[in-house]
């Protein structure tokens, strides 16, 4: 299963969880189709951890705001 499937199965389930996807150069999924399936950040590899780590952030404060 790729990464965006097993993201919109995730979403079907639970609709609110924030997903991260992380890929190498694919064809099949850019950052624009990310978000319309609902996943919160897009990051290309190689990662580098502090921007993982900002993105994760970025992602667990804006349900924070949603919440609020």
């Amino acid at each position: 299963m790729t990464g965006d499937k097993l993201a919109e199965a995730l979403l079907e389930i639970r609709s609110d969880t924030p997903i991260i996807l992380c890929s190498g150069y694919n064809e099949k999924i850019s950052k624009e189709n990310a978000q319309e399936l609902g996943i919160r950040k897009y990051l290309e590899k190689p990662v580098v951890m502090e921007k993982l780590a900002r993105s994760v952030r970025e992602v667990l404060d804006a349900g924070l705001r949603e919440r609020s």
